[in-house]
């Protein structure tokens, strides 16, 4: 869950750090032609490697190869960032397509070999990589690994003839266990997304982390906006098989298709697992804990429920491991968002207001079960201390199978914005009333909204809150105004309320006017302090 290494460089690694590609030599008439190395063809599709994944999970896992050890110990994160690629030699760099695709190498922090191949015309060649494809100092240890050790990941770089130079700016990569990213509209790496969670945060279990092993770049026919790729999973509990079709244009779509089957039984499953980063936020900030006013990856998990309901759920820093679930049936969607955009709330050169918002959008019938929002304390932005997914409501057995469909939308906003107002600040204080003594136990709520019907409010009216807690009461001390900043439609709810004990609070609110919902529903875990 929690990162090993500065995660502000890594960040910026994956658009500047080491990678390698191959491009193919002889034997398949759609592959450019270049003096790489290749292993022999191979019969591929999707249902050949959804059978491989099938039959895997009938045998006892084995794990990945990993390089010597004693080598690959001495590529840390310094001398890992210090092996750069020859774009030159990247896969389909005069196409076919649009997008040449670069490869990370092996290092310490990701010392698991995958196997890549290329793909034309239902055949399959592994890219056997080669040291001299690296640049690297003459006194690198990665000198030391054999030929043919293998990658850490890859790369998908932004076309050829674009905006922007490809060869020193990528929109997608594969690095590390199942992980992926991509970047948003507004051009930066930010939170990550998983092929699958395994017992996230449960009691007395550790979190198994299942491997993408194999991958299979699919050669381009055209110069669309589109590049297809598959990918082989394997762990200890699961084996699935994964087709991603990728679009980049304004934004990165993923339409991503998979099989899983299970060798044991599982006790948290996450389908769609998100994983991203909060440290604090204008909702609540440690005094003097950092120079910025807010740090997080995210600020709050937005829900659109089967029934229709959306919620927004601002995203806490939790006094210990929090497992917060939102029971649904046929969900019609949820992300990890980015709503606040203001670089003057960050004031920082790593670019939290541009990092992308990710919308899980399900395809097909999902079922019952629950969007789960596992939240672990952190003391520091190098950790990835949130992780959203879906958890069918059966339980997770050993030799049952699942089919998955769903897009993820990497994106500035909600691609399916709703027609209420949305949250936009979760504020916390003191209860009572300024100039007056103020009472024990009491906390102050200050919850804005903005845009929807709010901004048509007939003059002089006022939206009435609805308030709902799990325990504690509210006091008579609430109500509603508009934000005086001279924006249209913008309203905030003040309520305090009174509870005691440090067991958390989940709290509900609603703009109303009379029976008509006016706002999204903001949901909160309160911790009281």
């Amino acid at each position: 869950m929690s990162g090993s290494i500065d995660r502000r460089d890594f960040v910026k690694a994956l658009t500047a750090a080491s990678a390698a590609g191959l491009l193919i030599g002889g034997g398949l008439p759609a592959f450019a032609q270049s003096a790489l190395k290749l292993g022999a063809p191979e019969d591929f599709s999707f249902d050949t490697l959804k059978a491989t994944a099938r039959a895997m999970a009938a045998s006892p896992y084995q794990a990945p190869r990993e390089p010597d050890p004693a080598v690959v110990d001495k590529i840390d994160y310094e001398q890992w960032g210090k092996i750069t690629f020859n774009t030159d030699q990247a896969l389909f760099v005069d196409g076919p397509g649009r997008f040449p695709v670069t490869f990370f190498h092996i290092g310490k922090f990701f010392r698991k070999a995958v196997e890549m191949h290329v793909v034309a015309e239902g055949q399959a060649r592994a890219i056997i990589s080669n040291g001299d494809m690296f640049h690297m100092p003459a006194d690198s240890p990665a000198r030391d690994l054999p030929p043919g050790v293998g990658f850490a990941g890859f790369r998908v770089q932004e076309p050829r003839g674009g905006s922007l130079d490809w060869h020193n700016n990528d929109w997608a990569a594969f690095l590390g266990a199942s992980y992926f990213r991509a970047i948003g509209e507004l051009y930066q790496y930010g939170q990550s997304a998983r092929g699958i969670a395994i017992d996230v945060a449960v009691a007395g279990i550790n979190e198994e982390f299942p491997d993408f092993t194999h991958f299979y770049v699919e050669t381009p026919k055209t110069d669309a906006d589109t590049l297809v790729l598959y990918a082989l999973l394997d762990g200890p509990s699961v084996t699935g098989a994964y087709k991603f079709t990728m679009t980049r244009t304004k934004s990165v779509l993923m339409d991503i298709e998979h099989t899983l089957h299970l060798r044991r039984d599982v006790s948290r499953l996450g389908i769609a697992p998100l994983t991203t980063m909060y440290w604090f936020s204008d909702t609540a900030k440690p005094t003097a804990i950092d120079w910025r006013p807010e740090v997080h990856d995210s600020d709050g998990l937005a829900l659109w429920t089967g029934s229709g309901e959306r919620i927004w759920r601002p995203l806490n820093d939790p006094p210990r491991t929090m497992a917060s679930a939102f029971a649904d049936t046929s969900p019609k969607g949820f992300g990890t968002l980015q709503r606040d955009r203001a670089f003057d709330h960050y004031l920082d050169g790593v670019y939290y207001e541009k990092r992308p918002s990710v919308w899980v959008e399900p395809l097909g019938d999902w079922g019952r079960g629950a969007v789960q929002l596992i939240e672990i304390p952190t003391d520091d932005e190098i950790h990835d201390n949130v992780v959203a997914m879906w958890v069918p409501a059966e339980p997770a057995t050993a030799g049952k199978s699942y089919d998955i469909h769903y897009k993820l939308h990497w994106v500035a906003e909600e691609p399916y914005p709703g027609p209420l107002a949305r949250c936009v600040a979760t504020r916390l204080g003191r209860g009572g009333q300024p100039g007056l003594p103020r009472p024990a136990g009491v906390r102050k709520f200050m919850v804005e909204f903005l845009g929807g019907p709010l901004g048509s409010l007939p003059f002089g009216v006022k939206p009435q809150m609805e308030l709902w807690c799990s325990r504690g009461r509210f006091t008579d001390y609430q109500y509603t105004e508009a934000v005086p900043d001279g924006v249209a439609g913008h309203w905030r709810a003040q309520f305090d309320l009174v509870v005691t004990g440090p067991e958390p609070v989940e709290l509900r609110c609603v703009l109303k006017h009379g029976d008509v919902s006016l706002s999204e529903t903001w949901a909160f875990q309160y911790h009281p302090f």
